[in-house]
């Protein structure tokens, strides 16, 4: 009776807040002719050339190229080999996409706030009672003790949206301070094959302390992976659920997924590394290369969990584009699209960039748009830790897509060569 009420409850959410049907019908991603949206295929052919060169270089072992304008896909190619045994990268192979995931996140938060069911500046305490009275660090100890004091005010859901929120990034933190007690309180940063669930994780991050106060400086965090755990507390579903039924299966993005079921684990690129001028599988280190193909399917990472293809992830930005809405399918309303492109976090500063952050995205200022190859004023990006880049230009309505699956410093210089020669193949 029990099994039989929790599949009824989550029927019942998966369609009260499920997404709904729009009257705009923008067609799904699909090849045409450069030309046809006033692409020049003569200049394409230069990121096919730089790509190529970059594989005879040792820059990288392999990437897949998305190109798309006007919501058609105008390039996807492969390029190199995706493991060391040196086998053929495929277009539709499937990378870790890490920090890529915080935007789809971050949409499904906006996606639960259309319902009203809280405001931005609600705080997380509300949901999650662990966060109540954050403490902000003051002294750590060589035995591990720390001093703190309390923070000025509470951490908010935008906070978190925004990496305002002072929480830290463990292993990958810029505070060694930070970096030490996370590692003795057992946070996990990264993919895992072990059994550990987003709630215990959230509730142990909730008792550590805070860089800084909630609001006062961008410091990249783990926030989405606490709003992983909202999610699941305010819809009911479980977090990777919740994304299969109201993101991944209405756009069609059937590729992406936190641990990837057995009939695709043949698509997964290797994380390689670069050794004696030889690529090289990545080995484990404090996250397992292994994930998503192994694991006990428990750890849902909101800020850096998910894997995915060029084609699917080009789909999501082309919704974003569409301001919420592909295929007759309504993800986000326009008006709640504008609110996550808004600059949410201003005069902070974003790494020493121009440009600013939103609700989901970096987001290209006119200041930042007048340095040249970055795209138009409004472009909005990110990337994630095995080296992989993305960007929309809104006024152009362009997408890139750059997937490659590395660690470690080889020279890598496709990332933004990509972008230029993007922009640079427009021929209207």
């Amino acid at each position: 009776m029990r099994l039989l009420f929790s599949v009824l409850l989550s029927l019942l959410f998966t369609f009260v807040y499920s997404q709904t049907i729009s009257i705009k019908k923008s067609p799904a991603l699909e090849m045409t002719a450069p030309e046809n949206v006033k692409i020049s295929s003569e200049r394409l052919n230069r990121i096919s050339t730089m790509l190529k060169s970059a594989i005879a270089d040792e820059q990288i072992p392999g990437a897949v190229a998305l190109i798309a304008r006007n919501g058609k896909i105008v390039f996807h190619k492969a390029f190199g080999t995706r493991n060391e045994n040196g086998d053929e990268l495929q277009r539709d192979d499937i990378f870790r996409i890490a920090s890529q995931t915080k935007a789809i996140t971050s949409t499904a938060v906006m996606q639960l706030w259309e319902h009203g069911l809280f405001q931005l500046d609600d705080p997380i305490s509300k949901w999650i009672p662990e966060f109540k009275n954050a403490q902000v660090l003051d002294t750590l100890y060589e035995d591990g003790t720390y001093d703190t004091s309390p923070s000025d005010k509470e951490i908010t859901i935008r906070h978190l949206l925004t990496h305002t929120s002072g929480i830290g990034y463990g292993v990958i933190d810029g505070n060694p301070h930070i970096k030490k007690i996370y590692a003795n309180a057992g946070i996990v940063d990264l993919y895992t094959t072990k059994n550990v669930t987003i709630k215990d994780n959230i509730k142990k991050l909730a008792k550590l302390p805070l860089h800084h106060n909630p609001g006062e400086r961008f410091t990249y965090s783990e926030g989405l992976d606490v709003l992983g755990y909202f999610i699941e507390i305010i819809s009911g579903e479980p977090f990777d659920e919740y994304l299969r039924n109201h993101l991944f299966d209405p756009l069609g993005m059937d590729d992406t997924w936190f641990y990837l079921p057995e009939s695709k684990h043949g698509k997964l690129v290797n994380i390689q590394k670069s050794e004696n001028n030889k690529w090289m599988n990545f080995p484990t280190t404090f996250y397992d290369p292994d994930y998503p193909i192994k694991g006990a399917n428990a750890f849902f990472s909101g800020g850096a969990g998910l894997s995915s293809t060029a084609k699917d992830y080009a789909t999501f930005l082309q919704m974003y584009l569409n301001k919420g809405e592909l295929n007759g399918v309504r993800i986000l309303s326009r008006t709640t699209v504008d609110v996550i492109m808004a600059n949410q976090i201003s005069d902070l500063d974003l790494w020493g960039s121009p440009n600013f952050y939103g609700l989901a995205f970096g987001v290209k200022s006119l200041k930042g748009s007048d340095l040249g190859g970055q795209g138009s004023e409004g472009t909005f990006d990110w990337g994630g830790y095995f080296n992989t880049q993305y960007f929309a230009d809104p006024q152009e309505q362009i997408i890139g897509v750059l997937l490659k699956q590395t660690q470690g410093n080889s020279g890598d210089q496709t990332g933004w060569k990509f972008r230029q020669l993007v922009g640079a193949s427009v021929d209207d």
